[in-house]
């Protein structure tokens, strides 16, 4: 939730086709987990600051195991949180080892996601089912633009879920409506989208309340955005994936589900878990992968502390493009590039990557996601001249 409360008043920039908002978080042990035994408490925990000495959380480390030790008691619930901080690739690698375990006890199983937006659940189900491919699916569901951390950390996940025909829930509300509530307030909205918000919005626990704020509060320039429409953000956020996943639930009552989700938004059940269980009273367990804030005993069923993983770098070509049109237009080539070494300078259009046409940077990301340096790529381009008709030209270029 933190990195997504961040990304919310514009901190996080894009570039082109591979950058991505990043966050650190230091190596643990890989597969060692804390468990915190014990029905979790959703009652509002005190701040730190407000506990004496002899009330400090202590935790016990010759309690510590390991994952393949936990999956029988996650075997036994209904829905399965797993936290995530995005940019972290073992947080991935983990969450698809618990789906794989899950599905192998039993097959109907749903995977609800955040970095999928609900309006476009339709094209999900086209690519489990094997109508899409994945390229088409990207460049359809707008994966690029609404959510934009690097593909590769979720393709796993995403493609086993077509290989073993899970289905892939959309859980997050779209961009564009949480945009106009940032900008107006709930109070704020046309009767038209106020009929996009889920039906129920809970503010009555304040210990959710004061972590927002805190979040608010660490930005440098959040008077932009006056804290209660940030709140509103946060509850319509959070309250439209647990509506969108109760609804699911109802929907298949012989299916269980995994929730992939920032982190933020399970830990001490205040964010989607308990917004859930007020629609569909579930048997649940939180996971969490690491913890960057202050332990407290009810922050969550299990805290798994895995070892850093890190992609292999993408392949780049080096250039800064914009869109144009029905194309898109070079700005700048960076030096000791394959653009540079191509030729290629300002204002000349990107008409087609690999034969496919590219109008946007989801387009571009969408093609370019899988490849590596030392791939050779067909780019089309297009350059205007004064005194002749404008000519597409083939380039062949090895990304470094």
């Amino acid at each position: 939730m933190r990195e997504g409360l961040l990304r919310l008043l514009g901190v996080c920039a894009l570039v082109l086709g591979i950058g991505a908002c990043a966050t650190a978080s230091g190596p643990m042990a890989h597969g060692d987990v804390i468990q915190h035994h014990g029905a979790m408490s959703l009652a509002p925990v005190p701040s730190v600051a407000a506990r004496s000495p002899d009330d400090t959380p202590a935790i016990q480390l010759d309690r510590v195991t390991a994952l393949k030790n936990i999956l029988p008691e996650l075997e036994r619930k209904r829905v399965i949180y797993v936290g995530e901080t995005h940019d972290e690739y073992a947080h991935h690698l983990i969450q698809l080892e618990i789906i794989k375990r899950l599905h192998e006890v039993d097959p109907r199983l749903a995977i609800g996601v955040e970095f999928f937006q609900q309006p476009f659940q339709e094209k999900l189900d086209a690519y489990t089912a094997g109508k899409l491919d994945e390229r088409q699916m990207l460049m359809a569901t707008g994966y690029f633009d609404r959510w934009g951390y690097d593909y590769r950390l979720y393709a796993p996940i995403v493609r086993y879920a077509r290989e073993n025909r899970l289905p892939l829930v959309a859980l997050n509300v779209s961009a564009e409506l949480m945009k106009k509530v940032r900008e107006q307030g709930i109070d704020g909205l046309t009767p038209e989208d106020r009929a996009q918000l889920p039906a129920d919005i809970d503010r009555s626990d304040p210990a959710y309340a004061a972590r927002i704020q805190e979040v608010y509060e660490q930005h440098p320039r959040h008077e932009s955005t006056p804290f209660a429409r940030f709140l509103d953000v946060q509850l319509l956020w959070d309250e439209g994936m647990a509506e969108r996943a109760a609804s699911y639930l109802r929907a298949h009552p012989d299916y269980r589900m995994v929730v992939l989700t920032g982190s933020g938004h399970v830990a001490f059940g205040s964010g989607i878990p308990k917004r859930l269980n007020r629609r569909v009273p579930v048997a649940s367990a939180i996971v969490l992968n690491g913890w960057q804030g202050p332990l407290a005993p009810d922050i969550a069923d299990y805290l798994l502390m895995p070892d850093e993983q890190i992609l292999a770098p993408a392949g780049r070509i080096g250039v800064t493009l914009e869109p144009d049109g029905p194309v898109m237009r070079v700005v700048s080539c960076a030096e000791d590039s394959p653009c540079a070494d191509a030729g290629l300078k300002k204002g000349d259009q990107l008409v087609a990557i690999e034969g496919v046409p590219i109008a946007d940077m989801n387009g571009v990301r969408a093609v370019m996601w899988e490849r590596k340096p030392g791939d050779t790529i067909s780019l089309t381009m297009r350059r205007e001249h004064l005194v002749s008709r404008a000519v597409d030209q083939q380039l062949q270029i090895v990304l470094r």
